[in-house]
């Protein structure tokens, strides 16, 4: 994940292994948590569309139904 801080504050989040997956926080914590719904949701229309799953370089683990899993 990139985390930039914005001017105005808060942070834009993104995922560089999902093209066109961002998202935005107020904190960092906040956007960890966008994030990881971001990718859920990226995932999910991937799955729908029949579109391969990228893996490997996500930093989300991904369980055989395609959803995100608990890092701690």
């Amino acid at each position: 994940m990139i985390y930039e801080k914005e001017e105005e504050g808060g942070y834009h989040v993104f995922c560089p292994a999902l093209p066109g997956c961002h998202t935005q926080g107020e904190t960092i914590d906040g956007g960890i948590r966008n994030i990881r719904e971001a990718i859920q949701l990226y995932v999910d229309s991937l799955v729908e569309d029949g579109l391969p799953v990228p893996e490997g370089d996500l930093p989300i683990k991904l369980n055989r139904d395609f959803l995100v899993d608990d890092m701690s």
